[in-house]
């Protein structure tokens, strides 16, 4: 098999030699909740307008050093996904404001379904009226906002800690593909691994902030509340559980996993009633790993990132698309009309860029960094790889860019592997060796922190 031809755009490393002891770690978060009629995000079809907020949704940033090392911070959201002209201006006041390079900044977010809609992500999705795009241009630019203030209080908040790592388990996800129409016979694999990192500050001996995760969408609910779902409520809980304590939810390889069983009625009761309850679930599985033998990371903190390229398949001419669009309507028009416009200036591009990031927190935790709605093969294959006790694999990274099926997905077909592709307005599904160049930029990176 040839090998995928990386590019490695930006490359830091920092390789000082300290005593485990010498971490600092701040926690910062920032409410995001709109205060007006901002379109809710997520689900295609007619606008939502939100109704109530059933609990404030929050940007959280994690600052990390190591030694006299560059800091390195992460950021979670309650949103659906960032585009990549956010996650530019977002990253650009990052190293004006903060001197923070690329590589030292981890933009996650949790797929939340319950938020606004934000600058131009899924913008195919939407059909807004011009006071809807007002209200959603207005809140975007606060989230820009939003993200420089929480990235400052954190790196402000940074004092001597002590970082632990650990695992627990979480039967929340089920492979959804096997739960569409006619997807029984489909294999389903599933994440259930829930990692932990916890900074404990070192003058207390208190937790001040607790990272951890999950791989599974976060489409509990599809109401008209604002509230950050599952993820949301084990956030509140574990910062009830661990008073002075952030807790940060960073959304891993759930492109192919729901919660099930979900109520998709609206704002029921029962259906909010069973998204505090997966939350609840997920909080105690923090909260045992918390008790349990976590391990303490010894650094050095060392950070990558690069880019390779995912081609696309050919996809319509635009003589056919023409011929579909009379026949078309909502998003499949929209999208129609885009991919048009595309071939009136030299066609539909025929490959999408693809940044991945590792942070290495030396031998004892490797985290990578992936983009996109990436299905769970990804993190069952880098797990398999490096070290099932050691690695951490997080999706929904950089900007949302589309679902990124594995080669098994890919040739399965159905909703993740080929049907997604126009919501996103790619001309087609992506070429059979996507897998292949992901886990060879991943695997390029994570050699590189390692040297």
């Amino acid at each position: 098999m040839k090998s995928t031809r990386l590019a490695i755009w930006a490359l830091l490393l920092v390789t000082l030699s300290c005593p485990a002891s010498d971490w600092q770690a701040g926690a910062a978060k920032v409410d995001i909740t709109p205060t007006g009629q901002v379109p809710l995000a997520g689900y295609g079809g007619k606008t939502r307008l939100p109704s109530r907020v059933e609990h404030p949704i929050w940007l959280k940033a994690i600052a990390l050093r190591h030694g006299n090392g560059k800091p390195h911070v992460l950021v979670t959201a309650d949103l659906v996904g960032l585009s990549q002209r956010m996650v530019k201006e977002i990253a650009t006041r990052a190293k004006k404001i903060h001197g923070l390079e690329r590589g030292q900044l981890v933009l996650n977010c949790s797929h939340n379904h319950s938020c606004p809609v934000t600058g131009d992500v899924l913008w195919l999705y939407y059909d807004l009226t011009s006071e809807e795009e007002k209200a959603r241009n207005a809140y975007t630019e606060r989230i820009n906002n939003f993200y420089s203030e929480v990235i400052g209080k954190a790196l402000a908040n940074l004092e001597p800690a002590e970082l632990s790592y650990g695992q627990g388990l979480a039967g929340i996800a089920v492979n959804r593909r096997r739960s569409r129409p006619g997807g029984r016979a489909l294999p389903g694999p599933v994440d259930h691994d829930v990692p932990v990192l916890a900074a404990t500050d070192r003058r207390t001996g208190k937790p001040a902030a607790i990272l951890f995760g999950y791989s599974c969408h976060t489409t509990t609910l599809s109401g008209t509340t604002i509230n950050g779902d599952y993820s949301g409520y084990a956030q509140i809980e574990l910062e009830n559980r661990f008073p002075g304590a952030v807790a940060l939810f960073a959304q891993n390889c759930g492109g192919d996993a729901n919660p099930l069983p979900r109520l998709m009625t609206q704002d029921s009761e029962r259906a909010l009633a069973l998204a505090n309850g997966y939350g609840n679930i997920l909080a105690e599985a923090v909260t045992q790993v918390m008790g349990g033998s976590m391990h303490r990371l010894s650094g050095p903190l060392a950070s990558a990132l690069g880019e390779t390229e995912l081609l696309l398949q050919p996809g319509k001419t635009a003589a056919q698309l023409r011929a579909e669009l009379p026949k078309s309507g909502g998003l499949t028009a929209r999208a129609t009309k885009h991919l048009l416009r595309q071939w009136e200036n030299g066609g539909p591009p025929d490959r999408v860029p693809y940044p991945a990031q590792v942070w290495s927190f030396g031998p004892g935790l490797t985290f990578f960094a992936l983009t996109g709605e990436t299905v769970v093969d990804y993190s069952l294959r880098l797990k398999r790889e490096h070290g099932f006790e050691s690695t951490w694999v997080a999706g929904y990274n950089n900007d949302l860019l589309s679902y990124v099926p594995s080669r098994r997905v890919l040739l399965e077909g159905g909703y993740e592997g080929t049907d997604c592709m126009l919501e996103y307005g790619h001309r087609a599904p992506y070429m059979p060796d996507v897998e292949e160049r992901i886990i060879t930029l991943a695997n390029g990176l994570a050699k590189a922190v390692r040297r």
